[in-house]
């Protein structure tokens, strides 16, 4: 009986002793989830780490309290993945911090440098937020912080673009600062760098070949800085950039301001989609033949033209008429689709006399022997011919004076004359021969 006892007892002091370790124990003034090792502490008005914490912790979140110091006071918590301790009243990152640290969130504390030693040894560290503080320099080690992808330093008081940023770096803010210049090679080794963020600065220009080496970059914001779009020396670079980039720019430079340096040659107007049918192309190249040829254009409706016998092949006896479809005319657009801006043309070739046989007594007449008459007629749905169409009609039907076009001359009617008769004669001679 003693005995057992005795078991009991040790088996109670083990549990005891070894049972708050193994299970954990969430302090009071926390939240605790997934065995103890996620803590919430935030909000608590907390001065000092709660008592109960365990080593083994992985998540702790210790924002919205009034820490002043924590040096050294985390060092042993070796598992610890995430810490937040954003909205307290810290001077400094907590010195020794653990080395297992993945995220660390510091924001709107009272920050004023960021120390090498801060985050020399930090090398499984992936996010680091800074931004809301008073940070006027931050100092990181080359080689250092290896696997760091996120860096924000936004709304703060740096004055330069921080220097020695780790090459695998994909994100840095540092909007809402007073930075002006960029130093020689700060974002040379930045090739995996995809969004940079520099709006609400005090950048009037940037320096030649800064973003040059920035290939994987997809957006950047550039917008409320005082641009000195005037300076001819030294911002051309970040306006030839912008245009040049791939990535997606946030508030271009001097976007809305002349660049009095810039080349004032306006540049050549984009056809629209009307302009590249090839209709409307070879009228306005007609329009632009016939302009130097006839700057003041005559309105072109029914036309009936007669030309002297001279023009008309001598010995044509074709009296019926030949119909050429007008096919070669523009096409006008009209709500009932597209139509021909001329009706067909008819060109009669017809002889005076009926035949050969009475040629010569044609020779007294007074009219002109043969005539040439082309007419060219509008739809009857159409009161006004465009004035492209009427330049083409110009070009292939130019109008001569009005006495040449109605009276022939004395000296003509005499020279047709003389003309029918000489082939009234040879057709008499004929039978002879």
């Amino acid at each position: 009986m003693e005995y057992q006892i005795l078991n009991t007892s040790t088996c109670l002091l083990v549990l005891l002793v070894f049972i708050p370790t193994g299970l954990g124990i969430c302090p009071s003034s926390c939240k605790c989830s997934g065995n103890d090792r996620n803590v919430d502490c935030s909000g608590r008005n907390l001065t000092v780490l709660p008592q109960g914490l365990q080593d083994n912790l992985t998540y702790l979140n210790l924002s919205f309290n009034q820490f002043v110091d924590l040096d050294h006071q985390l060092t042993r918590f070796t598992n610890l993945r995430t810490l937040d301790i954003s909205n307290n009243w810290l001077k400094n990152v907590p010195a020794h911090l653990p080395k297992s640290l993945w995220e660390l969130y510091a924001t709107n504390n009272n920050i004023k440098v960021l120390q090498k030693l801060d985050t020399a040894y930090q090398w499984n560290l992936r996010v680091l937020d800074v931004s809301r503080n008073m940070v006027e320099r931050a100092v990181l080690i080359n080689n250092t912080l290896s696997s760091l992808k996120f860096l924000n330093l936004s709304s703060n008081k740096l004055w330069t673009v921080p220097t020695n940023m780790p090459y695998n770096i994909e994100t840095v803010d540092l909007s809402n600062n007073f930075l002006s210049q960029i130093l020689p090679g700060t974002l040379v080794r930045l090739q995996h760098l995809t969004s940079l963020y520099l709006h609400n600065n005090k950048f009037s220009y940037i320096p030649d070949k800064a973003f040059d080496q920035l290939s994987q970059l997809q957006v950047v914001t550039l917008y409320n800085n005082p641009w000195s779009c005037s300076d001819s020396q030294n911002i051309p670079y970040v306006l030839q950039w912008v245009q040049g980039t791939a990535a997606r720019v946030v508030g271009a430079p001097c976007a809305d301001q002349p660049w009095p340096w810039a080349s004032t040659t306006p540049a050549p107007a984009q056809p629209t989609a009307l302009d590249s049918s090839p209709m409307i192309k070879g009228t306005k190249a007609a329009d632009r033949e016939t302009s130097a040829a006839a700057p003041e254009p005559t309105k072109v409706t029914k036309t009936h033209k007669q030309f002297k016998a001279k023009e008309v092949a001598p010995l044509a006896t074709q009296s019926h008429p030949v119909l050429f479809p007008g096919t070669d005319r523009p096409l006008l657009h009209s709500p009932d689709g597209p139509q021909e801006a001329a009706a067909t043309r008819t060109i009669h070739v017809q002889d005076s006399s009926e035949g050969n046989a009475s040629l010569a007594p044609a020779t007294g007449s007074s009219t002109t022997p043969m005539t040439l008459s082309i007419t060219s007629g509008m739809p009857t749905n159409y009161s006004k011919m465009p004035q492209s169409t009427t330049a083409t009609l110009r070009k292939e039907e130019p109008t001569p004076s009005a006495p040449d076009a109605r009276v022939p001359s004395r000296a003509s009617r005499w020279e047709m004359g003389l003309l029918l008769y000489l082939a009234a004669l040879h057709a008499v001679a004929l039978p002879l021969d």
